[in-house]
C-alpha cells in the first residue's frame, strides 16, 4: 500500500496595522516564515487589534473566503490570539475554526441613495447632533416599538455581542444560539425597554422619525452612512467569514467566560 504524500503547508500572507509593534512583528514573521501575496494565500495572519481583524476580514475574506488568524498587537484583542513568533505553522494547523455569518445592512439616505454593507459585529444607529434620535422599530413587518427616544440602537451578532452591545448593556450571546441582540443605546423613552432577542432569520427595520431635525447615522462595523431615513438589517446566510483560534482560547469559550467576568 502506497502512503499518501504529506500535505503541503498552507500558503501564508501576513498583514499588519500601522502600529509600530504590529509593523515590527510583520517584518519578524516575514523574515522567518515563507509567505505569499494576499491574493495567493490559503491563510491570512493579521497583526493588530480587533478593529484591524475586522478590517482584514472585510478587505480580504469577503470574496475569497480565506480564513484569518489574528495575533494581538493592538489595544483590544477579544478576537485575537496571543502574539508569539515561535511555532506559528503548528498553531495554524491545530487552530479551531469559527464561521461567522454577518449582518447585511441596507440603508436609505435623505437623498434617496441606498447603501449596503456587511457587519460581522453589529449594525448601529446613532444620533448625529445634540438632539436625541427618534426611531420606530419593526420586526418582520410588525411594529414593535412605535417611538424610541434614544442616543441610538444596535443589532448585534453573537460574535459582536461582547463588544459595543455589551457596553450598551445588551446580552452576551453564545455562538450558534440562533438569535441576535436588539439593544437600545441610552434610551430615554420608553425608559423600561432594555432591548430584545430576535431570531437570526428576522428582518429588523429602523425608521428615523423627524430625520431633518434629528439626523441619524448608520454604521455596519466601521462603514458609516450619515443622514439615513430607513435602515433594514438581516443576517446574510450566503456570506461567511472564517476566523481561526488557538484551541485553548477558542471563540466559544471566550464568549462563555465573558458571561462570568466580574
Amino acid at each position: 500500500m502506497t502512503e499518501a504524500p504529506p500535505s503541503a503547508p498552507p500558503r501564508i500572507a501576513f498583514v499588519a496595522s500601522k502600529a509600530d509593534a504590529a509593523q515590527a512583528a510583520l517584518h519578524a514573521l516575514q523574515s522567518r516564515y515563507p509567505h505569499v501575496p494576499v491574493r495567493e494565500a490559503d491563510i491570512i495572519v493579521a497583526l493588530g487589534g480587533d478593529g484591524y481583524l475586522l478590517q482584514s476580514l472585510h478587505r480580504y475574506a469577503v470574496d475569497r473566503k480565506v480564513p484569518v488568524f489574528g495575533m494581538k498587537l493592538g489595544t483590544v484583542g477579544f478576537l485575537m490570539n496571543l502574539y508569539e513568533e515561535e511555532g506559528l505553522l503548528a498553531r495554524l494547523q491545530n487552530a479551531h475554526k469559527a464561521v461567522l455569518h454577518p449582518l447585511k445592512m441596507r440603508a436609505i439616505g435623505e437623498s434617496g441613495g441606498v447603501h449596503t454593507s456587511l457587519a460581522i459585529n453589529e449594525v448601529s444607529l446613532l444620533r448625529q447632533t445634540k438632539q436625541a434620535a427618534k426611531l420606530r422599530i419593526s420586526i418582520d413587518g410588525v411594529v414593535r416599538v412605535e417611538e424610541l427616544i434614544c442616543d441610538g440602537a444596535l443589532l448585534s451578532t453573537a460574535a459582536g455581542s461582547t463588544a459595543y452591545n455589551l457596553s450598551a448593556h445588551g446580552p452576551i450571546l453564545p455562538l450558534g444560539c440562533g438569535v441576535l441582540a436588539l439593544t437600545p443605546i441610552s434610551p430615554f423613552r420608553p425608559r423600561r425597554w432594555r432591548g430584545a432577542l430576535v431570531r437570526r432569520a428576522s428582518v429588523v427595520k429602523f425608521e428615523v422619525l423627524d430625520h431633518y431635525k434629528r439626523p441619524v447615522s448608520a454604521t455596519a462595523d466601521a462603514t458609516e452612512m450619515r443622514d439615513v431615513v430607513e435602515v433594514e438589517v438581516e443576517e446574510s446566510p450566503d456570506d461567511a467569514f472564517t476566523v481561526l483560534f488557538d484551541p485553548e482560547h477558542n471563540l466559544e469559550d471566550r464568549i462563555l467566560a465573558e458571561q462570568f467576568a466580574m
